[in-house]
């Protein structure tokens, strides 16, 4: 697992075609933006952990 630190504004790459930019950073409280291919799936943790406990 790779842990970085970002300010708001800044980003990290994810190959080529998935970019994940810190929107917003205020009180331990955290807003991502995602822009990644409209086939890849993007879920929240909890609604992953939800689908894979049902599968």
């Amino acid at each position: 697992m790779l842990v970085v630190g970002r300010k708001p504004g800044e980003y990290i790459m994810i190959g080529d075609n998935i970019k994940v930019q810190v929107v917003k950073s205020k009180d331990g409280d955290l807003r991502l933006a995602i822009d990644a291919p409209k086939e890849i799936p993007i879920l929240r943790g909890e609604v992953y952990e939800q689908e894979r406990a049902q599968a």
